[in-house]
């Protein structure tokens, strides 16, 4: 996988227990998700401020350079809450948000709680796939 770089945290709450309380939205912005020659007809940096806007306050987003599923851009992966993993949450990883219907279901989802804690979208049967451990493994390495 591509070396990731943070670019942009939205601002969480001072603490640990406060960044911990939230969801954790990736978006992939590299090689293929994000750019016009992969995924045509969408406005890639809109989609990107309307994750940004919409969820200030409620999730952690961070955009990376890579999430090695260019197959399946544009790839967004939710983390859940430390809540939500108490409850079994687990990471979910949509591929092929670009369609804004689906993307507003998935961010109404993540304001609800998000994995774990909040019944998932039906559009998220469409989307979701599971990675291989060694990409899952890499987004964690930090």
């Amino acid at each position: 996988m591509s070396r990731r770089t943070r670019r942009d945290n939205t601002a969480a709450p001072s603490g640990a227990a406060g960044a911990a309380a939230r969801c954790t939205v990736t978006i992939c912005r590299g090689c293929c998700c994000g750019t016009l020659a992969e995924v045509p007809r969408l406005d890639h940096e809109a989609q990107l401020t309307d994750l940004r806007t919409t969820l200030s306050g409620i999730a952690t987003i961070r955009r990376t350079d890579c999430l090695d599923a260019c197959e399946r851009a544009n790839v967004i992966v939710i983390e859940p809450s430390a809540e939500g993993r108490k409850v079994g949450g687990r990471p979910v990883w949509p591929g092929q948000v670009n369609d804004p219907g689906a993307a507003a279901d998935i961010i109404a989802w993540i304001r609800d709680g998000g994995p774990g804690v909040a019944e998932p979208p039906g559009v998220l049967d469409l989307y979701a796939f599971q990675p291989s451990r060694r990409v899952r493994a890499e987004l964690h390495d930090e």
